[in-house]
């Protein structure tokens, strides 16, 4: 089956349905967890720098709120669509909840593709997302956040257009802003960090040290990057990376037998993240298919790029040798894809837990905004080790005591913390 084929959301339901079977929810818990509370669909009409106006299609959604308010990114993207993001928004429920931060899953996204746009169009595109949905946002309602292809550009020209609606100071509306202006220090590492700390973890339960490790990347945007360098910093090798050419649209791998230098390849990748094929080249990488990533022969596997990466088609050239697959992006392996995982042997660090480093962050970037105190990085990358550590040792030995698949421990710990809320709260 294509990597297309996949609906995002009927895999974030599948995977839903088969933990609130083992754990026999009731029917209703399991009719209200297993969809979105709210969704808004609006359409954000915007004058182009042509003159011509141009309408973009535009999404947030809210799965749940019974432990806090909701949380999540938007996205910018030409093929956005909506089960992506009420996919999206079921999973940042779960990942709060196993990160155990009182906030609940959001979601949101624009159909467009910033890279066509200058940034004049984008900034409208982000004021209007505002204006048209600024009666389901806000700081103790729904706070958005970065994503695929937005900045901190874009969360501060929200939160601009946001306060000047509301008439008020609220700059814990949106997380992901530029340090200055209501960002927190270390949240460009998070998620990436995040990553590593969980995958630092595991690797200390199989009692292997980092350096004797190897490992191929999908993707070289933000959470790759940081994911590489914190990875190879604790003495790990990083074989090769794929990611997006933004000039001709096809991925490519790129391969050092050495291991790649991180800091080498950010400084020659472009602001999406596509890394220049002829610097690469100069710089002794070289240049394969795309898929290549995955047929590499490493111990790990950091899918770190969009969903629906890993299936049964491609699972095959996947390495005997491959121990560990660390999920740094959203939904990368496809339900039907675990069983084959399973069977492998491979040890799998599910994405809700091994990327929540970045909700993470932002849930502290909220607290200093409120509190208008801000810590040093040092101080914020020290709470974010100890938020994933925690973490990971509670899914970690549920899957060992129950003898359970990674994914499905973390599930478990995620619906149990999420029903216990909507019980407590008379809602079932």
């Amino acid at each position: 089956m294509p990597k297309d084929s996949y609906n995002p959301y009927e895999n974030a339901q599948a995977q839903f349905d088969g933990v609130a079977e083992k754990l026999k929810l009731p029917l209703g818990t399991r009719d209200l967890l297993r969809q979105p509370q709210r969704e808004l669909h609006f359409t954000i009409p915007v004058k182009m720098d042509d003159g011509s106006t141009q309408v973009f299609k535009a999404f947030r959604v809210l799965h749940n709120d019974a432990r806090g308010p909701g949380k999540g990114g938007i996205r910018f993207h030409p093929h956005e669509t909506a089960d992506t993001v009420r996919a999206l928004a079921m999973w940042m429920t779960w990942k709060c909840a196993v990160a155990d931060i009182p906030l609940g899953g959001g979601k949101g996204g624009v159909i467009c593709d910033p890279r066509t746009l200058s940034q004049a169009e984008q900034e409208r595109i982000c004021r209007g997302y505002v204006r048209r949905s600024f009666d389901v946002v806000g700081p103790l309602e729904d706070v958005p956040a970065p994503d695929v292809m937005t900045t901190n550009q874009h969360m501060i020209w929200m939160l601009d257009e946001y306060e000047t609606i509301a008439r008020e100071k609220s700059p814990g509306f949106i997380t992901g802003k530029p340090v200055g202006a209501g960002g927190s220090l270390g949240r460009t590492e998070a998620t990436g960090y995040g990553v590593v700390y969980v995958l630092r973890g595991l690797l200390g339960k199989m009692d292997i040290h980092p350096k004797k490790t190897t490992a191929s990347i999908q993707g070289f945007g933000n959470v790759a990057e940081y994911a590489a360098k914190l990875y190879t910093a604790l003495g790990g090798r990083v074989i090769a990376v794929s990611c997006w050419d933004a000039g001709d649209g096809t991925s490519y791998t790129y391969k050092k037998a050495g291991g790649i230098d991180a800091e080498e390849l950010s400084g020659i990748k472009d602001k999406f993240s596509s890394i220049d094929k002829e610097k690469a080249e100069k710089l002794g990488y070289e240049r394969l298919p795309g898929d290549d990533w995955l047929k590499q022969d490493v111990d790990i596997l950091i899918p770190a790029a969009l969903e629906n990466q890993i299936t049964p088609a491609n699972f095959p050239l996947i390495s005997r040798n491959v121990k560990i697959i660390a999920e740094a992006a959203n939904g990368p392996v496809t339900p039907d894809c675990d069983p084959l995982i399973k069977e492998r042997g491979i040890v799998m660090l599910p994405d809700f837990l091994a990327n929540a480093g970045g909700v993470v962050c932002s849930y502290f970037e909220q607290v200093q905004c409120n509190m208008n105190y801000f810590w040093e990085k040092a101080e914020v990358l020290e709470k974010l080790e100890s938020k994933m550590v925690n973490a990971f040792e509670s899914v970690y030995v549920l899957a060992r005591n129950e003898d359970l698949y990674m994914r499905d421990a973390a599930y478990i710990i995620a619906i149990n913390r999420v029903s216990d809320a909507v019980k407590l709260r008379g809602w079932v």
